[in-house]
């Protein structure tokens, strides 16, 4: 069987490896070991490891810095995949969550599409809501959100600024949500939303797909998230059944 054994494969391999490490946060003090442990504990050469670094240094996860060494940039914070939850719900045992409501209406002619997964009937009206989630200050993810308008009127009287919307709206409705479809795919940052996000034109991006239903089955929020990739990690822990 062939095998690639080329630097540029080991590097990506290295890469992988110290990419996981950083994602489960072991490197606390945010400062990597030098070329040389890496190079004994990934069992790769210094040239290996220098261009591993060189690609976690493009996706914005490390810098590396003449005399200091290679550095974290920041924090990537985990969500998980195996309960329904939203983000802030998660978010707040890392630091505190604030939301940049950026818009919040009664629409009264929503998309077809999005009327159809809301099960709206004909002619009915919709709520939108836009919201930049930050994490301690820093911009994190663009959230876009569409209701059912009776579940989405009451929520614009609502602290959208300071509560998660899973929250407001089992608050609202008196019952519990149920489920959730999500579907997690990559895009890259146009610009506009690069400039919301704080991050290059054309940087990664995961966008998140989310329909909501209550407990009884009935669709109620369909959201769409725009989160820094640089930042974050979806996690779960799936049983083999």
């Amino acid at each position: 069987m062939a095998t690639t054994t080329g630097r540029a494969a080991q590097a990506r391999r290295a890469a992988d490896a110290l990419r996981q490490r950083i994602v489960a946060g072991e490197f606390e003090d945010g400062r990597l070991p030098d070329e040389h442990v890496l190079s004994r504990s990934l069992g790769a050469s210094r040239n290996v490891i220098r261009e591993a670094l060189n690609l976690l240094r493009d996706e914005n996860l490390v810098v590396r810095r003449r005399g200091i060494g290679t550095l974290v940039t920041a924090h990537t914070y985990r969500h998980g995949l195996d309960r329904l939850a939203g983000l802030a719900e998660e978010l707040t045992s890392y630091g505190t969550v604030s939301n940049d409501v950026r818009e919040a209406q009664v629409v009264p002619r929503p998309p077809p599409a999005i009327a159809g997964r809301l099960a709206l009937p004909p002619g009915s009206e919709a709520v939108y809501i836009e919201r930049l989630r930050r994490l301690d200050g820093s911009p994190l993810s663009l959230d876009s959100t569409w209701l059912a308008p009776d579940i989405g009127r009451p929520l614009l009287e609502r602290d959208l600024a300071g509560q998660d919307l899973f929250a407001l709206i089992e608050e609202a409705t008196g019952a519990a949500l149920g489920s959730a479809e999500v579907t997690v795919h990559a895009v890259t940052a146009e610009p506009d939303i690069a400039r919301v996000l704080d991050v290059a034109d054309g940087a990664a991006l995961f966008a998140i797909d989310r329909l909501t239903r209550l407990s009884d089955g009935r669709p109620v929020d369909v959201e769409s998230l725009r989160v820094r990739a640089d930042r974050f990690a979806l996690r779960a822990v799936l049983p083999r059944s």
